[in-house]
């Protein structure tokens, strides 16, 4: 009978543990190091293994009534940023204090919502849920990445930098948005989903009274930059205290709606109208009235010369007739067209 082995020894015919194999070039321990020596040359563990500490997650979703435009820009939001969530779309009676819910659903600390009104106006939400702030945009100029115009490309889940306007630290508005997009677009570290590599650039720029958001793909060989996509522009209508709601912090006053706008060109176009129309009555009514006469100039005929005056003649006999010349050579034709006549009726 085989004897039973005692607790922890090795078992007979057992083969004896790996040493971990140490880095290239590295210097044996020297002997009698002690504990020391294995701290001190111990293999990194790769960055994809590192600790994620920033849990920050992205929900961005919709409303109901959006066009192609907007889900593909949506879309694209998506693959840019591996610390996204998706949701369905949310119905328009619903009020906007339900996202904090779904939100908390989600497990999500952020979010970028897109409101549809019109099936035209594209509005944008970044929201910090549940405490807030959060600001209110409105989104003109969409290209998404699907367009050909961007030849750039970048790796998929790779961390973006950051580029901020120097406007953005000079108004305590623009600051709050600079926090706001830092924390919604940066790319968490050691994030399960991203990939240890920086190969593009998210840049705002402040030009003309709005945020210009444009993605660039940095190019290894002499660090220059290519456009990707998407771009977008998004003009600031109110930042709130609250997430969705709340009181209002800040307010553009340079801010048009689109209906407001719409309304103007509308005017405008009326009003060349209406100018044309006025034009056309008031020559109509110079045809109508009666033509002034205007008074003989007496200057007129200083340099007028008289013509000499002729007597006049009385003939009382009547003019002779002018002979007629008849042409010789024609008559010769006829008389000849006669006798070829004459010949043919004989014969």
């Amino acid at each position: 009978a085989a004897a039973k082995r005692q607790r922890g020894a090795p078992a007979a015919g057992a083969r004896p543990k790996k040493r971990a194999k140490k880095e290239a070039g590295a210097p044996e321990p020297a002997p009698g190091a002690g504990a020391a020596a294995p701290e001190e040359y111990r293999i990194p563990a790769p960055v994809s293994q590192g600790k994620w500490k920033n849990k920050e997650r992205v929900l961005i979703f919709s409303s109901r009534g959006i066009n192609f435009r907007t889900r593909h820009l949506m879309h694209d939001l998506r693959t840019l940023m591996p610390h996204s969530k998706a949701d369905t779309k949310m119905d328009r009676k619903d009020k906007l204090f339900v996202i904090n819910e779904v939100c908390e659903i989600k497990n999500c600390n952020k979010c970028v919502f897109f409101e549809a009104k019109k099936k035209q106006d594209l509005y944008m939400w970044l929201s910090n849920a549940p405490q807030g702030p959060s600001a209110k945009f409105l989104v003109q100029n969409i290209h998404t990445l699907a367009e050909l115009k961007m030849t750039g490309n970048c790796l998929r889940g790779s961390r973006p930098l950051l580029s901020f306007d120097p406007t953005f630290d000079k108004e305590p508005h623009y600051a709050l948005l600079k926090e706001l997009f830092i924390q919604i677009f940066s790319t968490p570290q050691y994030h399960p989903k991203s990939q240890p590599f920086v190969d593009h650039v998210f840049t705002f720029t402040i030009t003309d009274k709005r945020i210009w958001f444009r993605n660039y793909q940095i190019i290894e060989e002499d660090a220059s930059l290519v456009e990707i996509g998407p771009r977008f522009v998004l003009n600031l209508i109110k930042i709130f205290q609250g997430s969705f709601g709340g009181p209002t912090l800040y307010e553009n006053p340079y801010y048009q709606s689109p209906n407001m706008h719409r309304r103007l060109i509308r005017l405008s176009v009326a009003a060349k109208f209406r100018e044309k129309q006025q034009v056309k009555e008031a020559q109509k009514i110079k045809k109508k009235e009666a033509k002034m006469l205007v008074k003989d100039d007496f200057t007129e005929t200083v340099f007028e010369t008289p013509a000499e005056e002729k007597p006049v003649e009385v003939q009382l006999v009547k003019p002779q007739t002018k002979a007629t010349v008849k042409d010789k050579r024609k008559l010769r034709k006829t008389q000849r067209k006669k006798q070829k006549k004459l010949f043919r009726i004989e014969a």
